[in-house]
């Protein structure tokens, strides 16, 4: 298995490359960079850094969007956060897991929430990095179908999904390596 860090050189030259486009399929722009969840901080950096050197050798602006941010504007926007804390305190973790589950999929669909930001982009000017997936965990909301559901809404700027998580096979991943969790997915977008 590669490196973290040939995994990384591999999705820039992709990335900076005009004549390989993102993704397997013109409607499915995306790809997915995994990584050990114990290297969310130092993965931060090197998204920052790649940013950067994407944006220099392409032009492009790359557009950092925080999943988590999008997490606690959903909450925000229906019950509250101290709504939230004050149910799971009366009711527990896993009620106020469920409520948080149903405020994404139901309420404030995240799929929803992450085309509108991403409506003013261009697939010639920008490219976005999803960020801070590892806030959904343990299962808030399942990464596997965030990319198809982008796809649905006809999202066409090319993405990657940052996924703190592990390979298990060559199509399919563990997020956060949680030991009950079953490899999901079936990814039909590139697996750096």
């Amino acid at each position: 298995m590669k490196s973290l860090k040939e995994r990384l050189a591999r999705l820039e030259a992709d990335l900076t490359n005009p004549d390989q486009p993102i993704g397997h399929f013109h409607d499915l722009p995306f790809a997915i960079f995994w990584y050990p969840p114990t290297q969310e901080w130092a993965m931060r950096d090197e998204i920052r850094r790649l940013a950067v050197r994407v944006r220099e050798k392409t032009g492009k602006e790359v557009v950092v969007i925080s999943l988590a941010e999008l997490l606690w504007q959903a909450i925000e926007e229906t019950e509250g956060i101290e709504a939230l804390a004050e149910a799971e305190r009366a009711v527990g973790f896993s009620m106020a897991q469920d409520t948080v589950h149903n405020i994404l999929t139901h309420d404030r669909p995240l799929p929803d929430l992450l085309a509108a930001r991403m409506a003013d982009l261009s697939p010639d000017r920008h490219i976005a990095f999803l960020t801070r997936a590892a806030a959904f965990a343990p299962t808030l909301y399942q990464m596997s179908a965030l990319l198809d559901q982008l796809k649905a809404h006809r999202v066409r700027v090319p993405t990657v999904l940052f996924y703190p998580g592990r390979r298990d096979g060559p199509t399919t991943l563990v997020f956060m390596e949680l030991p009950d969790r079953e490899a999901m997915g079936n990814y039909f977008v590139p697996i750096y």
